[in-house]
């Protein structure tokens, strides 16, 4: 287990950010937040992907006038990302939201600022500082000439001691970039200085491959040098492969023992089957299992039976024919085309003998 940065505890709905608490996963909508119905499918489906915190859009009076119904309809922690107008973030804490993420330099004076501190504390609401590279102070960035690691922790100090100053302090932090070294570097001198819990996440990563390296670099050195309390993987895809990528990582990184990890060999021109689709079709399949399993699909008979005998569970192709391998012994045999719902009845059948 990578030991971890100790930091403050801090409440979320009904989970709780830093301490000895697990990493956890968030993922935003991307519904517009006054289409409840394409919204609430939405929420349906990170649920079932397994978003443990949700952050939406209050952008206008519009969304804000939906905000009660978005609390009723479901028990995720709901935090509401807010720019420019404090007034929506004080609604949205009026709302029963469970976080409130603000960029105190794009507010506007301090006095509002202390307004949406104020509506916090009195309703026991956490609130997230999220700084980023491309919304520095003005003075900060005139004193660095560009966006820098320290130039980013200032500006996260700077606010720090405002909410301190007026006796706040459930506060996360994010520190985010599009740049993958200066999020880095940015986070770790961050945790250097501080114990607040942090937000990982590289803010416009970009469409889906690109996006999941870009934060899969990021994160995953943070996370292997114990820093980080909660991540996002930002992508320019559905937020539900935003969920998928964060437990992956978190996964890859020794940080999360629930799941499917999937072992597949990468074709080539021995392949008796399919492969890639096969594969396509039982990753889609078993995005609700929570087992923790390796599982192996093997493309032909040269390294299909033994990685296949080296997972929990596993299939390696022949000629229309599909082995199914579970801890190391043969368990059937099975037609190619029904490979995939016989894996899935096996996994199914070893969740009901735990």
């Amino acid at each position: 287990m990578i030991p971890r940065k100790k930091t403050k505890k801090i409440k979320v709905g009904n989970i709780f950010i830093g301490g000895d608490y697990p990493v956890t996963v968030q993922s935003m909508t991307k519904s517009r937040t006054w289409d409840l119905d394409s919204l609430f499918r939405e929420i349906d489906e990170l649920k079932e992907a397994g978003c443990q915190i949700l952050r939406i859009s209050v952008p206008n009076e519009k969304s804000a006038s939906v905000l009660r119904r978005i609390r009723e309809y479901t028990d995720m922690p709901l935090v509401a990302d807010i720019h420019y107008d404090y007034r929506m973030a004080i609604r949205a804490i009026e709302e029963g939201f469970d976080k409130i993420r603000i960029n105190p330099g794009n507010i506007g004076s301090y006095d509002r600022v202390l307004k949406v501190i104020d509506c916090a504390r009195s309703h026991g609401v956490s609130i997230r500082i999220g700084i980023n590279s491309g919304s520095l102070p003005g003075d900060i960035l005139d004193k660095y000439s560009h966006p820098t690691p320290e130039a980013m922790v200032e500006a996260a100090d700077r606010f720090i001691k405002f909410f301190n100053k007026h006796g706040f302090d459930d506060i996360v932090i994010s520190l985010k970039s599009s740049d993958v070294m200066l999020t880095i570097k940015a986070n770790l001198l961050f945790s250097d200085k501080y114990d607040y819990p942090l937000h990982l996440g590289v803010t416009e990563a970009g469409p889906g491959f690109q996006g999941v390296i870009k934060s899969s670099v990021a994160l995953g050195y943070l996370l292997l040098n114990g820093v980080g309390d909660t991540i996002r993987v930002s992508l320019s895809d559905k937020s539900v492969e935003e969920v998928r990528a964060g437990f992956f990582i978190l996964r890859s990184v020794g940080l999360k023992t629930s799941g499917i990890n999937i072992i597949s060999c990468p074709t080539c021109g021995r392949a008796e089957a399919n492969v890639v689709e096969i594969v396509k079709e039982f990753e889609k399949k078993a995005m609700g299992i929570r087992k923790n399993l390796n599982v192996a699909i093997m493309g032909c008979v040269v390294n299909g039976p033994g990685e296949a005998r080296e997972a929990d569970i596993g299939l390696a192709f022949g000629k229309k024919v599909a082995v199914l391998f579970r801890k190391g012994k043969i368990v059937d045999r099975v037609p190619e085309s029904l490979a995939v719902e016989r894996l899935l009845l096996e996994i199914e059948k070893m969740e009901e003998e735990e």
